[in-house]
């Protein structure tokens, strides 16, 4: 048997796939479309289905009849509020929406291994269920679907899932022990002062004056509140006030992220943000609101499973190929997998020259990685189980 020659063979219809769920993107928790797709497709294997779980989320589940270990391949289904600028014949449909995080790939790779792994199921033990999750990009289908039950019945020993990665070339692999990507929250501030005349701040509270104040105050706790080995992000992306050239403004509202590797900082995000805002709106006599969202937790890879992946990789692309990607500040709920199994999420690359990144209106890939994709899913299921 040679997993690559299949993997291969089956570079069509992986494509297929992926051209049919680029042209229906569609945004987070509203994933009907395609729902509906992932849901024929994996009727015509043999599995046991459930849809409808946390919204439009869609798992498969292959038991193999005989006891053994059981895995968990997921994929996540949403797509981005961006007009999309490729240019390709099977572009987006969906006016404003667009798959610019791959989406549309991880869908496509996660469907063809799940055909090839049934095909395959005579050679594995144990379980394996195909999760197909909504609202990766905000807030979260991970979690909502493990509240109902996805890792249950018999409990999830391994999870895999990966991301297409433009920071590594096309033709790798990234494999990274322990933390790969960040926690990541969200905030959002009102400073409440009190408006006037632009020529008589005296007699005014300045909001705006104050919120600045509070963002620059808020870039210190990275340099100056935490160790500098310890990375961290506090990001300001929105700030709003005034509208009229003279008129000092009552209110002042900005949102923002913050972003790190460290649970322990994580948990303090709440308690550091808001100490310095109380400290500034009191010493200036303002007042504020103040709101602190917890995000995704950080994604940290299992050693086991990284091993597991790590030599999957190496039989996929070779050992030169299999890299080490550097950590990320971006955000990932597979995190929520990885806390309630030994699990492994691998970047595969797809960066090339004058390549878009993801989240943009440009991003595009090579489709020929999409069978790598699908050869280490169907590796990682006989490494484990057969």
């Amino acid at each position: 048997m040679n997993i690559k020659q299949i993997a291969q063979k089956n570079l069509s219809k992986v494509v297929e796939h992926r051209r049919f769920l680029h042209r229906i993107p569609e945004l987070a928790f509203s994933e009907e479309k395609t729902a509906a797709y992932v849901t024929d497709c994996l009727n015509k294997l043999p599995l046991d289905l459930r849809t409808g779980i946390a919204g439009y989320g869609v798992v498969g589940f292959l038991d193999t009849g005989r006891p053994g270990l059981n895995l968990l391949i997921r994929a996540d289904m949403d797509a981005l509020p961006i007009t999309e600028k490729t240019g390709r014949p099977f572009s987006s449909t969906n006016d404003g929406v667009m798959h610019a995080c791959g989406h549309d790939a991880h869908m496509a790779m996660v469907l063809t291994a799940a055909k090839i792994i049934c095909e395959l199921s005579d050679q594995l033990s144990g379980t394996v269920r195909f999760v197909f999750q909504p609202a990766e990009e905000g807030p979260g289908g991970a979690l909502p679907m493990i509240e109902e039950g996805v890792m249950k019945n018999p409990a999830v020993d391994y999870s895999v899932g990966c991301h297409v990665w433009p920071d590594i070339p096309e033709g790798t692999i990234g494999v990274r022990d322990g933390v790969l990507m960040a926690a990541m929250d969200q905030f959002d501030l009102t400073v409440i002062g009190k408006g006037g005349h632009g020529a008589y701040p005296h007699q005014c509270v300045d909001a705006l004056e104050i919120g600045c104040q509070v963002v620059g105050a808020l870039q210190r706790i990275t340099s100056r509140h935490i160790n500098p080995l310890t990375p961290t992000v506090v990001t300001v992306g929105s700030f709003h006030a005034g509208t009229v050239f003279n008129v000092i403004p009552d209110t002042a509202t900005m949102s923002g992220t913050t972003r790190t590797f460290d649970r322990e900082v994580w948990d303090s995000w709440p308690s550091r943000l808001e100490k310095i805002i109380a400290g500034i709106c009191n010493a200036m006599d303002a007042q504020y609101e103040f709101k602190f969202e917890k995000g995704f937790p950080p994604l940290i890879n299992d050693p086991e499973m990284t091993r597991v992946v790590r030599r999957c990789a190496e039989a996929t692309v070779g050992k030169e190929q299999t890299l080490v990607p550097n950590p990320s500040m971006g955000a990932e709920d597979m995190a929520y997998f990885l806390e309630r199994s030994k699990g492994c999420f691998f970047c595969l690359g797809t960066g090339r020259e004058n390549g878009s990144p993801i989240h943009n209106a440009r991003f595009d890939f090579n489709e020929k990685i999409l069978a790598t994709g699908v050869e280490m899913y169907c590796r990682t299921a006989l490494d484990l189980l057969g």
